[in-house]
């Protein structure tokens, strides 16, 4: 949000990728003056699942030990990767554990049009993703869902082509 203030930009489309789906929403929900769009890719949903602490704390580290996650990891955060990933994962098992509100209004208010977006083979999220998805898309005000058969988390990786159309097809409506 500041970004956008700070380029005095307006109507920009947000497309947020498994935490960043919680960001582009909530941005929605906070600024919804700055919103045109947004997509909201490989997340959750209203609720973090039963086993996602412990899912995000094993995949975390098995991907410290990975070379490829970590030069990822580098590439996102920079040099200081290590401790900016242990933060994420400690503030994200405290929202799993101690059950916080995971969007800072009620689904009900945005008026933003969301695109949910998520892969059917994605392990990382919910196993009742389209579900939650479809429930969600009737709360807000105008709500589309797209789920691929196939893919792991997040969708944009795992089906980039297809993602890519998808996307561009909602933002050209």
């Amino acid at each position: 949000m500041g970004l956008i203030e700070h380029l005095k930009l307006e109507k920009v489309n947000l497309l947020g990728t498994s935490g960043g789906a919680w960001v582009a929403v909530n941005t929605a929900l906070k600024r919804p003056d700055l919103i045109d769009k947004v997509v909201a890719d490989s997340f959750d949903g209203r609720t973090l699942h039963e086993e996602f602490a412990e899912n995000l704390l094993r995949e975390r580290a098995l991907a410290k030990q990975d070379l490829h996650a970590r030069q990822f990891y580098e590439w996102c955060q920079g040099e200081d990767w290590e401790a900016v990933v242990d933060l994420n994962t400690q503030a994200l098992t405290k929202c799993a554990e101690d059950r916080i509100p995971l969007f800072g209004r009620p689904l009900e208010d945005l008026r933003t049009p969301v695109l949910f977006v998520g892969s059917a083979e994605d392990e990382m999220c919910r196993r009742d993703m389209e579900e939650e998805y479809e429930q969600m898309s009737r709360i807000v005000q105008n709500g589309t869902v797209h789920m691929f058969k196939t893919g792991g988390h997040p969708a944009i990786l795992t089906n980039a082509e297809l993602f890519a159309g998808v996307v561009t097809e909602y933002l050209g409506r």
